[in-house]
This record gives structure tokens, C-alpha cells and sequence, in this order.
């Protein structure tokens, strides 16, 4: 990992170095999402999209979806298909640091070009309206009495919903392993299986469930975040020791010059710095988490570290 953080750092400088004046958005993008249509990463890549040509930045802006192993199919598809094209980018982020481990995959971000951290998501505990289940304690109350009997809706196995799953359940004294966990590849296939009462409980980012929160089709039960509000308390208001963020970054080609990098990096700032970013910050409850350099170096070690133990943990990691 840290080889793709010191092209990062290299990146960065180049961008200094170059000077703004010299650095031009690019014509055109294609940026793959890694899964399947309606979530986390889908919203990433189509919200940037939406903003980049809104703001003026990018005057053509495609999306591409390649779902599947927690992003890890996209991310191959992406490094072989795509070495030295400055118009291509993906969006990834905490879920597929996840992957990477419990894939055992080939490829990693060591083989992509870093550009940005974007954004923070905390996740949402929800159940359908119609559940017995009315607050996080009816929730731990049936995960203690029979762990498996509770099925648990998210993204990925190993991703960041799998993660916060099975902190919750070490949280309260419930064996991780034994956690009924279900992955699908997209938002909308969960949604659906969460709404049509399939499984007992959906977790995921909270701007995936909030226009079903909103309409009173899902019961929200807590948030992963360190603060909380009365409709959203956090698993720590409810005396659960968890929390948890989904950050989400975007990763340019392999092979690219610094020249190219840096005009990348350049683009992705003004984009964080625009008007219509920062309303679909606003409108999904996004934390704006651009972070880059030796600080995200330091970060992100953290975070592959702390991964690797709650996959452990899981089962899932070696």
C-alpha cells in the first residue's frame, strides 16, 4: 500500500510545483464505479459526474459499472484496461481496502494513481416499518439470543457494512463468526431485500436509506458516527463502543506522467471546491474528508491495520 501513497505524496508536490496556471481540467472522463447501480460508489461516481459538467470543470463526464467482489473485479478491469489514460478514473475507498484483504486479490490500489480522499459516510442500522425490532436494544436482544437467527443486509463481505456488523456484535458480547451476514454487489438489490422483509436488519451508508427513512418505509435504529441527532442517535448514545466512517476516494490510471497526475489532482480540487460538490455533500449527508499527503499515508495504515484485525475476527482474513 504504501507505494501508491508515495506516488500520491509525489503527485501532490508535482501539482505545487506545476503551478496552477499550467494545469488544465481534461475534455472528458470515464469514471468506473466498482458495483452495482444504486450504491455508495454509484452515488460517488454519478455525483461527480453530475457536478463536474454542472460546474463547467469536465464538459463530457461517462459513468461505467463493474460490480462484484467488493470492487476488486473493477479495480483489475480498471488496471489492465486502462494504463496510461488520463481520462480514466475510479472511485473506491474503505470497502475496498476490506476487499483487497479477503479476496486475496492480485491487484491493489498499489497498482492505480491515487488523486483524493473524497468524502465520509457513517453507516445506518435500519429495519423495515413493519419490524418488531424498534430500537438497537430489541436489536442486540435477538442478536444475543440467537445470533444466526438475525440476518444482516449490507454491501460486500470484508466492506465496511461486514466490519461494522461484526463490531457491533463483539461490542455486546456476540461471537463474530456467528454473525448472519448477507452481501449483495449494490444499494438497490439490499434496499430491496431489506423493504420486501428478506432479511432483519440493513446496514449501509445512511444516504442509501434516507429517502426510505424519509417516506416511513424504514425504521432507522442508529448511526456508526461519533455525533448524532434524536432521529439518528449513534451506537455509542445507546451504549454500544462502536463507530465507524466509509471514506470514498477516486484513483486515476496506472502509468501516468506527473504532469498528467497533477492535472488530475487539479481537476478533483476544484471540484471539492465547487458550488454544486458541495451541495451533493449537503443533500446526502457526506463529510467532505479530502485528505491527501503523508497525513492520509498515516491514515490509511491505520485503517488497513484495523481492518486486518476485524477480519480476523470475522473469519475472514488470515
Amino acid at each position: 500500500m504504501t507505494g501508491w501513497i508515495r506516488t500520491f505524496a509525489i503527485s501532490a508536490a508535482a501539482t505545487v510545483a506545476l503551478g496552477a496556471a499550467a494545469l488544465a481540467a481534461p475534455s472528458e472522463l470515464t469514471i468506473m464505479a466498482p458495483a452495482a447501480p444504486g450504491g455508495g460508489w454509484d452515488q460517488t461516481a454519478r455525483s461527480m459526474q453530475s457536478a463536474l459538467q454542472e460546474a463547467g470543470i469536465v464538459g463530457n463526464v461517462q459513468v461505467v459499472n463493474v460490480p462484484g467482489a467488493g470492487g476488486t473485479i473493477g479495480l483489475a478491469q480498471f488496471v489492465n484496461d486502462s494504463s496510461g489514460d488520463p481520462t480514466r478514473l475510479i472511485v473506491g475507498g474503505y470497502v475496498m481496502v476490506g476487499a483487497i484483504i479477503a479476496n486475496q486479490s492480485p491487484v491493489s490500489l498499489a497498482d492505480v494513481t491515487p488523486i483524493a480522499r473524497l468524502t465520509g459516510e457513517y453507516d445506518a442500522i435500519v429495519v423495515p416499518a413493519a419490524s418488531d425490532i424498534k430500537t438497537m436494544a430489541d436489536l442486540v436482544a435477538k442478536l444475543k439470543a440467537d445470533p444466526g437467527a438475525v440476518s444482516w443486509a449490507g454491501g460486500s463481505a470484508g466492506g465496511v457494512d461486514h466490519i461494522a456488523a461484526g463490531l457491533i456484535a463483539k461490542a455486546v458480547g456476540v461471537d463474530p463468526t456467528k454473525i448472519n451476514y448477507i452481501p449483495f454487489s449494490g444499494g438497490g438489490e439490499a434496499l430491496a431485500a431489506i423493504l420486501g422483509g428478506q432479511v432483519t436488519v440493513g446496514i449501509s451508508g445512511l444516504g442509501e436509506f434516507q429517502g426510505q427513512i424519509a417516506s416511513g418505509d424504514l425504521r432507522l435504529l442508529a448511526v456508526t458516527g461519533g455525533t448524532g441527532t434524536a432521529d439518528a442517535p449513534t451506537l455509542k448514545d445507546q451504549g454500544i463502543d462502536v463507530e465507524v466512517q466509509n471514506w470514498r476516494m477516486v484513483a486515476a490510471a496506472p502509468g501516468l506522467s506527473p504532469e498528467q497526475t497533477a492535472d488530475l489532482v487539479a481537476t478533483v480540487d476544484t471540484l471539492v471546491n465547487s458550488e454544486q460538490w458541495k451541495a451533493v455533500l449537503a443533500s446526502k449527508n457526506w463529510q467532505n474528508t479530502f485528505l491527501a499527503g503523508a497525513d492520509f499515508e498515516t491514515y490509511l495504515d491505520g485503517e488497513i491495520a484495523a481492518t486486518t484485525a476485524i477480519l480476523k475476527d470475522l473469519g475472514i482474513a488470515q
